[in-house]
């Protein structure tokens, strides 16, 4: 055993949903380690993705930008065309596209008749064909050589329901199920070099999150009280403390872990008095 079982140097590493808060930080962390990274992010985020991917190059890595829509199959299939023109291959996917919708939530002064079921299914679609229809075009190029690692990102409510983000809820459940269903279906149908996990983050402060972890002036607000007395960390988490996980899981050093959910929540999910 040496440290040769987390050495990813050269792997070619795809992120979508790459231009947030914690996608800025693990593509950074991934390229640091010497991996090509490819940022997908929607077209807005050009100029954000392009930032990223200077600050890399100047640094000495090696990166490119993408704009993609994830829920669209055939702008997939021209970003997989184009990656694998510029690098040959990819190692690594990490299907980091995901989010919420404040109309899919039920605030604590509305019910169940008042969810917005539009916006419920665009959280649906956004979490899970945002996961699968990525899997689906860039994993031909990881069973056509036999080895691949695809990481999804789950949730604290992938385990269990939480209050109020109802839709967000369930999506994050069904991608739990759809990792580990996916795990034995690739590893069953193309070798055991072929593996799916996914990491469940705990809480941190993200532009998704913030109104709901935040007041107007900063301070915290109930949700947020509640979230930390249940977190044995007393406190959120920084997007650095999940780039170790990943890397293990992206590395050969998990080679007999495949349809895990592993999580990194300052204690959260374990916690109950």
């Amino acid at each position: 055993m040496n440290n040769e079982l987390f050495d990813i140097r050269g792997r070619v590493v795809v992120m979508t949903g790459a231009c947030g808060v914690l996608g800025e930080t693990i593509v950074k962390y991934f390229a640091a380690e010497g991996c090509r990274v490819v940022l997908l992010d929607l077209e807005r985020a050009a100029s954000i993705g392009e930032r990223i991917v200077s600050e890399i190059k100047a640094a000495g890595g090696e990166a490119m930008f993408l704009p993609t829509d994830v829920l669209d199959e055939a702008i997939v299939e021209k970003n997989r065309e184009e990656i694998v023109a510029a690098y040959g291959g990819i190692d690594i996917l990490l299907n980091g596209a995901g989010g919420n919708m404040g109309p899919a939530n039920v605030a604590p002064d509305q019910t169940i008749f008042d969810m917005d079921l539009g916006a419920t299914r665009k959280v649906f679609e956004l979490n899970i064909m945002g996961a699968i229809i990525p899997t689906k075009v860039f994993a031909r190029e990881m069973t056509a050589k036999g080895k691949g690692t695809i990481v999804n990102f789950c949730s604290m409510s992938s385990f269990r329901p939480l209050t109020r983000v109802a839709g967000y809820g369930m999506a994050k459940s069904a991608l739990a199920s759809w990792t580990q269903w996916l795990a034995g279906e690739l590893a069953m149908k193309y070798g055991d070099g072929l593996r799916v996990n996914a990491i469940a983050p705990g809480f941190l402060l993200t532009n998704q999150n913030r109104s709901l972890l935040t007041n107007p002036d900063g301070s915290l607000t109930d949700r947020s009280h509640k979230i930390l007395s249940h977190t044995p960390f007393g406190r959120f988490l920084e997007p650095g403390e999940l780039v170790g996980a990943l890397h293990y899981l992206a590395s050969d050093a998990s080679a007999g872990v495949t349809g895990t959910i592993m999580a990194v929540d300052g204690g959260f999910n374990s916690f109950t008095i």
